[in-house]
């Protein structure tokens, strides 16, 4: 399969989002990612993370959970980004919209979350046990999704900053509740947005580590 990149639209109801998909010359599997609050598909630290599992041989889509009259909406009223059953269903249907796009329909699928984007993730997995094969929280806020954890089948990976303590604990007690393969995994002099030298990558690589082993 050649490489594959650019703009994509993913339908979701009567709605139509926005992604960037790219899509290495021999890739095996693909990582979906789900952002947090406030934030795109341009995520400057998701997009890093991107380029990494590319050159990884990994496919990527990074979307927009939100329509742009939405996310309009959502910057003066933070009226969606804790919608988190909403952004579920949005990943759910970027899922299947994957699942049935000849260039990705045969790749392995796993979910990279972020913030309140891996709350959605892990719901979406949650709901779609046979499709989703692994996952990965970053600074994830897996208390949004707490009743929806036990019904994962996905092999989880909790990656939390060693100094982001609220969000640390959030996740311990997330990772009782998960009963797939799970992990926590806590970089050391990190905050939440892993935004100290070295970190972001530290963070990306046990990512991709995770769904090397997990997705093949």
């Amino acid at each position: 399969m050649n490489n594959q990149k650019g703009e994509v639209s993913i339908p979701t109801g009567k709605e139509t989002i926005k992604g960037n998909l790219e899509v290495p010359q021999g890739a095996r599997v693909i990582v979906l990612f789900a952002h947090g609050s406030g934030s795109s598909r341009f995520s400057p630290r998701n997009t890093y993370v991107s380029r990494l599992m590319n050159k990884q041989g990994m496919a990527t889509l990074l979307m927009d959970l939100l329509t742009a009259d939405e996310e309009a909406i959502d910057e003066q009223t933070a009226q969606y980004r804790f919608d988190i059953d909403l952004l579920a269903k949005r990943l759910i249907d970027a899922t299947a919209w994957l699942q049935q796009n000849p260039a990705t329909a045969s790749l392995a699928i796993g979910y990279f979350g972020a913030s309140t984007g891996a709350a959605a993730a892990l719901i979406a997995a949650a709901k779609l046990p046979n499709d989703v094969k692994a996952v990965v929280s970053r600074g994830g806020r897996p208390d949004l999704a707490y009743k929806h954890l036990a019904k994962v089948n996905a092999p989880t990976l909790l990656i939390v900053g060693g100094d982001d303590a609220e969000v640390l604990e959030m996740n311990k007690n997330a990772l009782k509740l998960i009963r797939a393969e799970k992990k926590l995994e806590v970089v050391p002099g990190a905050t939440h947005l892993f935004e100290e030298p070295g970190k972001l990558q530290e963070a990306a690589q046990l990512a991709i580590n995770w769904f090397a082993k997990h997705l093949g």
